[in-house]
């Protein structure tokens, strides 16, 4: 058999016979347990020259056959053992004739029952494998251009129902995957080829004619700039990139004191800072910790406002937590935001302005470390966003209690 149903075919046809021919065995056996006693009895019953009368056992592992009634001592005569013996001989004829006749027609049931069930046996192995045919259908027809279609099994609940909705789900995280690469491709591009426009437009705008070295000197400046902020997208994709790899070595990494040199690096720009860093080690890569502690603050304090405020704490529990005031967010708008080159509102590309990395960067890193970054927006009229970053526990170890600084 090359094919499943042929072979569930074959496996219900098997169950069927032997199902069918433990049947048979168990009536043959039953029946003919009581079928010589049964026989005798009713062979005595018509017989003239026997009647009911005391049980004489005259054949050991038979059932007795009743004798007539004797006087005690008194011997049988010859034609009462004749008649004996004739009923005897009577009663295992029958007997053998009757089991033989019943094996025969039994075996021929159950050779006709056989050949019968091989038809009920193929559809009902084509009616449980029919899931799957729909399954290995879907599977083939799908491509890159539609993921968006679903099996939708319409069975009552069990294994295949089961396996049909896992594909079903799974078919939904490759669509989002899939959109997802496709929004990077494209927005990637959109950002890389940006600065070169607005190189090109400086240098044969800017530069046409006769120009003033007042003229020249902003057109470096603004050229310089652009180069830079090329640069760093770059940097951000690759960093990206590297830490969805995943971690090539790791070591023992105080966190509380790295986030606390990040602080210390990162402008502020009169932002209130607050800070509460328990002591806190994790396992993990230092370099990309250290970029997932900058563009959280990165992040935080370019979307604050003007005397807003700067939270950064860490626990004992293994939770790395950067909160900050500004404008108010729309909770349903959240997730978006971890996807790369995704902002709040659509860029200006002005000075200072980020690429919408940060916060993908951030929660890539923390994937890689097998931590779970979540983000919720803050009520108002504070507004802003909290990200915590939750590490296992297995990689993090508890040093004492919240020391607020």
């Amino acid at each position: 058999m090359r094919t499943e149903r042929g072979r569930l075919t074959a496996l219900y046809g098997s169950l069927l016979l032997l199902a069918g021919g433990g049947l048979v065995a168990l009536v043959y056996v039953l029946l003919g347990q009581g079928l010589y006693a049964s026989v005798s009895g009713a062979v005595s019953t018509v017989s003239p020259a026997l009647r009911l009368g005391e049980r004489v056992d005259v054949d050991p592992g038979r059932s007795p056959v009743p004798a007539q009634s004797m006087a005690p001592g008194e011997a049988p005569t010859p034609e009462q053992l004749r008649v004996y013996a004739l009923t005897q001989n009577l009663t295992g004829a029958v007997t053998e004739a009757t089991q033989h006749r019943l094996l025969i027609v039994s075996l021929i049931a159950l050779a006709v029952f056989a050949v019968l069930s091989i038809w009920p046996a193929w559809w009902m192995a084509g009616r449980v494998l029919r899931p799957l045919a729909v399954i290995t259908g879907t599977a083939r027809r799908l491509s890159g251009e539609n993921l968006d279609e679903r099996i939708a099994l319409d069975a009552p609940p069990g294994e295949l129902k089961e396996l049909a909705d896992t594909f079903d789900a799974m078919l939904g995280r490759m669509e989002h995957l899939v959109a997802a690469q496709r929004r990077f491709a494209a927005n990637a591009a959109h950002e890389l080829r940006t600065p070169l426009a607005v190189q090109r437009a400086a240098a044969e705008i800017g530069l046409a004619g006769d120009p003033s070295p007042e003229r020249v000197a902003r057109i470096r400046e603004r050229l310089i700039g652009v180069a830079d902020s090329s640069e760093h997208l770059i940097e951000s994709l690759l960093l990206l990139a590297v830490s969805q790899e995943g971690l090539e070595s790791t070591e023992r990494v105080d966190l509380a004191a790295l986030a606390a040199a990040e602080l210390a690096d990162c402008p502020q720009q009169g932002l209130t800072v607050e800070r509460a860093l328990a002591p806190l080690t994790v396992t993990g890569d230092r370099t990309l910790l250290g970029h997932l502690v900058r563009n959280l603050l990165a992040n935080a304090v370019r979307h604050n406002r003007a005397g807003g405020r700067l939270t950064l704490a860490t626990s004992a529990e293994g939770d790395l937590t950067v909160s900050n005031t500004g404008p108010v967010i729309d909770p349903a708008d959240v997730p978006r935001l971890l996807e790369p080159f995704r902002r709040r509102a659509e860029r200006q590309h002005t000075a200072g302005e980020g690429a919408g990395l940060g916060l993908s960067i951030a929660a890539s890193v923390a994937r890689a470390h097998e931590a779970e970054l979540t983000a919720r927006a803050n009520p108002a009229p504070d507004g802003g966003l909290t990200v915590r970053v939750r590490f296992p526990v297995a990689h993090s170890r508890r040093q004492g209690s919240v020391q607020p600084r």
